[in-house]
This record gives C-alpha cells, sequence and structure tokens, in this order.
C-alpha cells in the first residue's frame, strides 16, 4: 500500500507536494476573528478590566477570565536552545536537477523536476535568543524535507567542519565557549578565558579555529552563505551499495563576508541585521537560492584520501573529490509566527529516508541522542513531531499513545504490536525489505573507551586552510586571533594558543604572539602537552583554492547601494547609474543631510531615504556620490557625510564619485589628482559619453563584493 501510494504520488505535477505541505499548515493557522474570547470560546465582556469587589475594592479570585491570561503570559516561554538559540527562518522547496537512482533509492532524489517542500533555519551557535546576529560565531545550516517517505532533516553548519572529534566533549566546549558561569559574560562571544583554555588543551580543534577566525565567522548575510553537512553519512542505493557522502549548498548570491569593524557596528545598529534581511529579501519576491552539491567516495577511494573521513575536524577538499550538483534549494515564504514554527521546529540528524544512511562518526553518533533529548525537554515531551511545523506529509501509523501534549486522536482499544484487535498488518518480525534499511556493515571489535589513531593528525588540514588563503584573508585571520587572544586575561592560555599555532604555520603564530605580551611561539612546547599527537599525514595538496572567499565577481542582485547627495547635485550621470543598477536587480537609497527631498542643479527634487544620522554605511554594500560643485561643497562641510565615505573606504566597499565629489577622498589624502584611483574606487565625470562605461564599471566593482587591497585604509578612522 505504502508502495502504490509513492508510486501514485510520483506522477503528480512538481508543485503539488509543496502546496500539499502548505495547505496541511493552513489547516492550522488562526487569523483574527470579530469576537474576544477566552481560550474555552467564552466570549469575553470587558478586555480592560478585572472583577473587582466595588468599583475600588480588590480584585476576585474567581476572576477565571484573568486568572487564564496571566497564567498563559506566565507560561508563554519555553526552554530555549542550549546552543543555536537565535534562529531565523523560512520555506521554501528543494527541486532535483539530477537523478541519483545509482546513489540512492531516496524517493526524492529520484526524478528530475520533482519539488520536496522544506523549512530551513538558520542560527548563530553561542548567543541566546537575544543577542546580535553578527558576532563572530558558526551558524546553523538546518533543512527539514517534509518528503513522500517521512521527514529527513539535513543538520549542518556554515563551516564544514568542527571543533571537536568525539560527542564525549560536546558538552565541554559549550559549557567553555558560552558566557563564563560566575558572571554570565560575554555574551555571544568566544573572545575570553574558558573558551581558549579549553581549545588550547584540545589540538583537535585547530582546524576548526582557522575557519571560524576567517570571514566565515562573519558572513554577510544568510543569503550569502555556504551551507554544509560537517559530517560524513552515506547514500544507499535499491542494490544496498553504498557511497560516503559529504553535502555542500552554495549559494546563488556568492560566498560573502562582513568586516569585523563593519560587524561589531552593525550590531549596535541593527541587532537584528541577519534576520531582517532574510525576512525582506523573501518578502519583496527575491527569494533566495542554493545550489545542492554532492561529494560521492567509494570505499576504496576513501581509503586513499590520507585523512579519515568518519573524523569531523576533517573536509575532502573539491579538488581531491568534485562536488557534483543535483539540485536547488528556494526559500519562498515567510513564517507566519516565529514562535509557532521557526522556534518551535525540531530539527534531528537521527530523522532519516531510506536511502540515506549514518557512518560511525562518534560526534555524529553523539547528537542522534542530543538532538532527541533536547526536545522531549524543549517541547514539553515525546509528542513534538505532532506540531505542526513538524508533522510529515505521509500518513504516520504506531501504537505509541499518551505523553503531554498529544494532538491526535488515536482510535480504538490497541495499544501494542503485534496485535489482532486492530487489522493485524503490523507484524515486522523478518527484517523484510520495506522501510528503512541500515546498511550492512561488518562490525567486529571489542568494546574499547578510545580515539582510533586514523583521527591523531589534528595540523595539516588546518595548515591546507592557511595555505589556501588569499594575503588579506590570512590578514583577517591574524587580526581575529589577535583580537580574541587580547581579550583572554590569562597569559598561559594565549601563549598555549600559539604554541599550538607554530604546528600550523610558523610565521602566524609568530604574527598573532607580537601585541598579545607573551613569548615566542614554542612548538616544543605544545608537543609535550597532553593532547598532543605525533601523526602528521602528507598532504595530497599544498593548497585548495575552494577553501578561499575570494570573489572573482557575481550577481549583485539585492545588493544595496547608498547614494549620497545634498542641494545642487548634478543628477545626469546618477539617473544613468542608477537604471544600469536596478536593470540587474541592486537596489539605491538616497542618503542626506535630512529627510524630505534634495533639490537637483537642473530644480528637480529627488526623495531622501535616510539622514546621515540615522543610517550607517555599513547597511550598505556600496555608495556613489553623484557629482555637483554645489552639492560636494555642502557634503565636504558635513562631518557625519564625509565620515559616511571614508568608512565605506575604510571596509573596502566600491565606491564611485562623480565630478567634484572626489574631493571627500582626496582632502583626506585617499586619492590624488593624478594617477590610477585606490581598488574598488571609481573617479569618474559628468561627461555624458563616460556615464554608461562609468555604471557598467561600478557594477563590476559591486560583483567583487569588497577591494580588501585597497592602500591606506589604516589611516581612516575607526
Amino acid at each position: 500500500m505504502a508502495s502504490s501510494r509513492t508510486e501514485g504520488s510520483r506522477k503528480s505535477k512538481a508543485g503539488d507536494a509543496v502546496a500539499n505541505r502548505q495547505k496541511q499548515l493552513e489547516s492550522f493557522t488562526q487569523g483574527p476573528e470579530s469576537l474576544l474570547t477566552t481560550n474555552q470560546g467564552v466570549v469575553l465582556p470587558d478586555n480592560h478590566n478585572s472583577l473587582k469587589a466595588g468599583i475600588r475594592g480588590p480584585s476576585l479570585l474567581e476572576d477565571f477570565i484573568l486568572r487564564e491570561k496571566i497564567t498563559h503570559f506566565g507560561h508563554e516561554r519555553i526552554p530555549e536552545r542550549v546552543v543555536y538559540a537565535r534562529g531565523a527562518a523560512a520555506h521554501g522547496y528543494f527541486e532535483l536537477t539530477r537523478p541519483l537512482v545509482e546513489y540512492t533509492k531516496a524517493d526524492f532524489l529520484q526524478e528530475v523536476g520533482s519539488r520536496t517542500p522544506v523549512f530551513v533555519r538558520f542560527s548563530s551557535v553561542i548567543g541566546s535568543r537575544g543577542s546580535a546576529d553578527t558576532v563572530r560565531d558558526v551558524r546553523g545550516f538546518a533543512v527539514k524535507f517534509y518528503t513522500r517517505e517521512g521527514n529527513y532533516d539535513l543538520v549542518g553548519n556554515n563551516m564544514p567542519v568542527f571543533f571537536i572529534q568525539d560527542a564525549m566533549k560536546f558538552p565541554d566546549l559549550v559549557h567553555a565557549i558560552k558566557p563564563e558561569p560566575h558572571h554570565e559574560m560575554p555574551q555571544a562571544s568566544s573572545a575570553h578565558d574558558t573558551f581558549w583554555d579549553f581549545v588550547s588543551l584540545m589540538p583537535e580543534s585547530s582546524h576548526m579555529l582557522m575557519w571560524l577566525m576567517s570571514d566565515r565567522g562573519i558572513p554577510r548575510s544568510y543569503r550569502m552563505m555556504e551551507g554544509f553537512g560537517v559530517h560524513t553519512f552515506r547514500l544507499v542505493n535499491a542494490r544496498g551499495v553504498s557511497h560516503f557522502i559529504k553535502f555542500h549548498w552554495r549559494p546563488k548570491l556568492g560566498k560573502h563576508a562582513l568586516a569585523w569593524d563593519e560587524a561589531q557596528k552593525i550590531a549596535g545598529k541593527d541587532p537584528d541585521f541577519h534576520r531582517r534581511d532574510l525576512w525582506d529579501a523573501i518578502d519583496r519576491g527575491d527569494f533566495p537560492e542554493w545550489e545542492l552539491g554532492l561529494q560521492l567516495i567509494d570505499e576504496d577511494r576513501a581509503a586513499k584520501l590520507g585523512f579519515d573521513l568518519l573524523d569531523a575536524t576533517k573536509l575532502v577538499p573539491e579538488e581531491l573529490v568534485p562536488i557534483l550538483p543535483v539540485g536547488r534549494l528556494v526559500l519562498n515564504r515567510n513564517p507566519d509566527n516565529y514562535f509557532s514554527e521557526t522556534e518551535q521546529v525540531a530539527f534531528n540528524p537521527g530523522h532519516l529516508v531510506p536511502g540515506i544512511d549514518l557512518t560511525n562518526d562518534p560526534l555524529l553518533q553523539g547528537r542522534l541522542f542530543s538532538y532527541t533529548d533536547t526536545q522531549l525537554a524543549r517541547l514539553g515531551g515525546p509528542n513534538y513531531h505532532e506540531l505542526p511545523i513538524n508533522r510529515p506529509v505521509c500518513p504516520m501509523h504506531n501504537f505509541q499513545r499518551g505523553g503531554m501534549n498529544r494532538m491526535t486522536i488515536p482510535k480504538g482499544r490497541v495499544s501494542y504490536e503485534p496485535n489482532t484487535l486492530a487489522n493485524g498488518s503490523e507484524f515486522r518480525a523478518d527484517g523484510g525489505e520495506q522501510g528503512f534499511q541500515s546498511h550492512a556493515e561488518a562490525l567486529e571489535s571489542p568494546k574499547i573507551r578510545r580515539r582510533s589513531p586514523s583521527f591523531d593528525d589534528h595540523y595539516s588540514q588546518a595548515t591546507l586552510f592557511w595555505n589556501s588563503q588569499s594575503s588579506w584573508e590570512k590578514e583577517h585571520i591574524t587580526a581575529a586571533f589577535q583580537f580574541e587572544l587580547s581579550r583572554v586575561e590569562t597569559p598561559a592560555i594565549r601563549q598555549r594558543i600559539v604554541d599550538n599555532l607554530a604546528h600550523v604555520d610558523a610565521r602566524l603564530a609568530r604574527k598573532v604572539a607580537e601585541p598579545l605580551g607573551i613569548g615566542p611561539p614554542d612548538a616544543k612546547s605544545a608537543a609535550g602537552r597532553a593532547g598532543y599527537r605525533e601523526q602528521r599525514a602528507k598532504p595530497l595538496l599544498e593548497s585548495a583554492p575552494s577553501l578561499s572567499m575570494e570573489s572573482q565577481g557575481g550577481p549583485i542582485h539585492t545588493r544595496r547601494v547608498a547614494v549620497v547627495m545634498a542641494a545642487g547635485v548634478e543628477l545626469g550621470a546618477y539617473k544613468v547609474i542608477q537604471q544600469a543598477l536596478a536593470d540587474v536587480g541592486a537596489t539605491t537609497r538616497v542618503v542626506a543631510a535630512h529627510l524630505g527631498v534634495v533639490n537637483s542643479s537642473s530644480g528637480q527634487q529627488v526623495p531622501v531615504d535616510y539622514t546621515f544620522q540615522t543610517m550607517s554605511s555599513v547597511m550598505f554594500d556600496a555608495v556613489l556620490v553623484p557629482g555637483g560643485a554645489t552639492s560636494a561643497q555642502a557634503l565636504l562641510k558635513d562631518g557625519d557625510a564625509v565620515h559616511f565615505v571614508l568608512e565605506a573606504y575604510k571596509h573596502c566597499k566600491p565606491l564611485c564619485l562623480i565630478g567634484e565629489s572626489a574631493e571627500i577622498l582626496r582632502n583626506a589624502g585617499l586619492a590624488g589628482p593624478d594617477g590610477p584611483p585606490p581598488a574598488g574606487v571609481l573617479i569618474g565625470t559628468n561627461e555624458p559619453t563616460t556615464r554608461l562605461q562609468m555604471a557598467q564599471d561600478f557594477i563590476a566593482a559591486i560583483a567583487r563584493h569588497r577591494h580588501w587591497g585597497r592602500p591606506l585604509v589604516e589611516q581612516v578612522p575607526a
């Protein structure tokens, strides 16, 4: 019966599954009504006043309406997630673009064009629900597929590796990185003693620290962020043949990051920067999209990679195993209610479907227990799967009964199996071909509480990551280590970290140590500490360009461009550039000294969107300053306007200054009258013949995202 149902549904239109999922959710939604009632449906006579003993008397205990309202209010909150507490989410679909019949029997990976409804949650790891979005942190990237065979959860991060190799250390890691227990500080930050004390004693964290200190730790947007499954999983086909697999989500808009100074300022100006960005993009129809790519590795190839695929601190460079594109993820609908959907969604790496299986990764194995246990605590009992956001789209049936918050009403007298008093068809004792089949892996080993020697190489891939970075990325990593360790109060912890870094790269360790008031890095000292392992594999690659974020250009769809102007502005070039930006999907917003309008040199009025006092350059991707002598002189006399432009220069954002507006940079000594302008800076004229080319050059500069090689940025005040 299950088989025929699946076969029949495969022949339905590609969008039916998504529409059916939305219809399922709509059956649980509730809109505003004309009458206010209690939770029992009794109409409220007055929603402003409690029941009192006389007009000025005390409130009465019998006021069940007041008591119901206050009681519900007092119980509105549930425990927040211990990690990944602060999140944003959206509905959408996954569309298969390449059939995977040869690798897996998973139903949703069979037919090109089939669409599977999804719910995707992005999150930061360390902070509480009220923390800021743009802190340096790992980001969660969790996808719930509502397939025709049951729910499948791919619960990953925006980094392909993790801090630890075994789940036994996960509580220690989280306790170390969370606010310190004696004073509950700092919030959403790894820059404190307990975290660095822990990782200084755990050399296996070396690779992940390189990722965290890189620009991957401060993404520009969830929409411009990669996702990874982190662990090695298995795909199993209908013949039982297994392949190891690594999952990759690649953003259509490219992968981009914030500057560290910029990220800190955004945290103060808009703590909801990432959440707002995702919501607004979907709300205006700019649906975020990612490509799903797979690295498929057979068992023979896995043994020749030079590292253990079961080690979550390792990755497989795509230069060794190419990524096969197989589908696309599109997010096209915002949640209707944050609590009911984003907060109550329950992910679990153990939510699998036939054809996708686990491996013996000891970190993954521990997560299988942890997620189930967490949902029991957060969502009030074992029936969290019945909440609307967690319900599968396919029928579910078993004889589990009772439990807190049960939402379904099972019929009949039977709460056990096998039985003959229901329909008697549930007898499954033969391990038949139906349903989920675990991969038949041969296992022969004594029980042992040890780490595999194949996990002992803690530095090779950290070195590979470092060698793969561009010069400016290396500068950012060095500066990040220096910043974080400068916040560490215990000199011995700082020393242990740079001693460990000496095994990653000697020059990196020396540079990090320079401003920290400690001794030079001592690799021998690190080698003498507990936890150090001698093994270091001979790398198959010296560097892997795929590990760098250096942009070679891409789409600028949805990028935000600030247009800085004052009275007397010349609009000729501005209008050409504005139209060119609109044609490729970028948006422009006018920033001036006051709201209302700006009068141009020709008498036209330009509506103003923001003022310099209420909007900063950190909220934009690029800055355009149109020409006009009167406008330029007014801007030069306005300290806020000058700061706006120079701050964007410091953050290496694309700048286009036309005519006299270039004096803003020249007065600051950042651009001379002769010679080429700084990287990513366009200095143009108001000549009509140059406008179209100027617009295209500006678009190309924005496509590069940042121009990190720009000179003299250190001269610009932060």
